[in-house]
């Protein structure tokens, strides 16, 4: 039986829309069934450049253009035989996906180098689209699709582009000469499972669990009950916020208890239901299937924060949820570049020591997934603000990551993260060696994060030695205390008086603290642990502020 639709273009594509040079670029949409679709791409209105067709099957139809090197003044012309599209000032350069949470989706106009960006930038070769944040597919869904499109440096919510899809962007543009498409897909306070399919955590017993938590919540309850319920919270919400942001202008140092004792307790994220953003696989299903499978370089990712409270699941997530990613686009190599946690800790919570967690999960998912490159933020973020506000520095790093791994373009010491290696056990001592590390490591004192780090943990009734350098050492007994440290070209001795007989070391094992070592290259060293310990693979705490994930 044929099925009738509408001739279509997913809405990914548009005027001034970037597709990707020298691969074969995937074109679709929607249409009645043995329906003939031809997509010819032009050069200057005039010349064909690429073209191919397909026939329309269950709804659908789908075909790859042959191979383009980067144009600019392109035209894409979609038909049938009664109808015809056709898409103008089309840029054939590179094309990225930047995914994650609210410090991917941090907007340029927020970040502090945002400001002097607009007044100084006339024209940059950096085009965005956003995936329209809406979770749940009703008609205003597929209605507010439509008005989307690919933006340029004139549009006018420019200021609303991820800052550090920008000015990645911007830097490759400059490097490759060509014009730099950033496909935007995040959503602040998002766990990585909202971004994965069922399928991908039902076959994991452990990652299931996501599920099973959320299908939990929903029990009992039709999906109207449960859209109802999620629509009363926004309403809540909205006004709760709204409340919250003026006291916190009000006073930006108000204590958070001091909050919930005004306001009431802050309800987010909701209720989670089947409306519910945050729920596991719902951005999957309304934000990544709706560009899938555009042709892209690859991607870029910034996420983790939401996840602290299952870490020692996350490089199984993680490592998923890439290779969900690649097999959607056909591609089990497509560069995947991410970015390592900064420090952070809000002032009043308790080091849960989960963010550690999660940061050693990302480098082994960087040690052991291919083609992947990681960008070690620690020594950017921001005291009190899970936000850092500074997002250029970062945005660049992981730029000269992608000519590394993606362009092959060697870029030596300024991507070469030192990594711990091996560690040595002496009577009194331990001396560590790391990789990446043959020019030389720095060590600098850090007092303003050790202020930060002595305060936090007063209000928890620990102490902090005055002289702490981020180093700890443990014996069998596996407590660890502050650890003095010798740095010599690329080792590191540690000595501490309370452990004579050293057999675990780690550095940077805390939420937010000094960050004290780097390479001679100013590239932060990437915080570890000598030897992983059973009894710490439990479930953790989320941080008490949680509105906050939110931008």
């Amino acid at each position: 039986m044929s099925v009738k639709n509408k001739f279509t273009v997913a809405r990914v594509f548009s005027d001034h829309c970037v597709l990707q040079r020298e691969k074969p670029i995937c074109v679709f949409g929607t249409a009645s069934d043995e329906e003939e679709v031809r997509a010819a791409l032009f050069l200057d209105g005039k010349k064909c450049i690429s073209e191919n067709l397909a026939v329309a099957k269950e709804g659908r139809w789908q075909l790859y253009l042959p191979p383009v090197k980067a144009q600019e003044n392109a035209s894409l012309t979609v038909s049938t035989k009664n109808e015809s599209i056709t898409f103008k000032d089309i840029s054939v350069g590179e094309v990225w996906l930047a995914g994650g949470q609210s410090n991917m989706e941090f907007e340029l106009g927020n970040c502090t180098e945002g400001t002097a960006e607009f007044e100084k930038e006339k024209s940059p070769r950096v085009r965005f689209y956003y995936t329209q944040k809406i979770a749940w597919m009703d008609e205003a869904f597929f209605e507010a699709e439509d008005k989307t499109s690919w933006e340029t440096w004139e549009s006018r919510t420019r200021n609303a582009w991820s800052a550090v899809g920008y000015f990645f962007a911007k830097r490759l543009a400059k490097k490759l000469g060509v014009t730099v498409g950033i496909i935007g897909c995040n959503w602040g306070g998002t766990s990585a499972s909202a971004w994965m399919s069922k399928e991908r955590l039902e076959r994991d017993s452990e990652l299931s669990s996501y599920l099973t938590d959320y299908q939990k919540a929903c029990s009992g309850k039709t999906k109207e009950e449960q859209c109802a319920e999620f629509d009363a919270y926004q309403t809540y919400h909205t006004e709760w916020q709204k409340k919250c942001d003026a006291l916190y202008r009000e006073n930006p140092k108000i204590e958070w208890a001091e909050v919930e004792r005004i306001l009431g307790k802050c309800q987010w994220p909701g209720p989670m239901n089947c409306k519910n953003p945050y729920r596991p696989t719902g951005l999957y299903e309304c934000m990544i299937s709706r560009i899938l499978p555009y042709t892209l370089k690859g991607f870029i990712y910034y996420q983790g924060e939401s996840d602290d409270h299952k870490p020692t699941l996350y490089y199984r997530l993680f490592r998923e949820l890439i290779d969900q990613w690649r097999s959607d686009w056909h591609d089990d190599s497509l560069p995947f570049l991410f970015v390592q946690l900064p420090e952070h800790r809000y002032r009043q919570d308790r080091d849960f020591k989960n963010w550690p967690l999660i940061r050693e999960a990302q480098e082994k998912v960087f040690k052991t997934v291919k083609n992947t490159g990681m960008v070690v933020a620690l020594g950017l973020g921001e005291y009190d603000d899970i936000h850092p506000k500074h997002k250029k520095v970062l945005a660049e790093r992981l730029a000269l990551t992608a000519l590394e791994v993606a362009y092959k373009i060697p870029q030596g010491k300024k991507t070469a993260y030192p990594i711990f290696s091996k560690a040595i056990s002496k009577a009194n001592s331990m001396i560590l060696y790391f990789a990446n590390a043959d020019w030389g490591l720095i060590f600098t004192k850090d007092e303003m994060r050790l202020e930060h780090y002595r305060d936090m943990q007063k209000r928890q009734n620990l102490s902090v030695p005055q002289n702490f350098t981020g180093f700890e050492l443990a014996g069998s007994d596996k407590v660890f205390y502050a650890a003095e440290c010798t740095v010599e070209k690329n080792r590191i001795t540690l000595t501490a008086k309370e452990v004579p007989q050293p057999k675990y070391a780690r550095y940077g094992w805390y939420n937010y603290g000094p960050v004290t070592v780097f390479s001679k290259a100013g590239l932060p060293l990437s915080p570890f642990r000598t030897s992983v310990h059973d009894e710490e693979k439990t479930q953790t705490e989320h941080a008490a502020i949680q509105q906050i994930m939110e931008t």
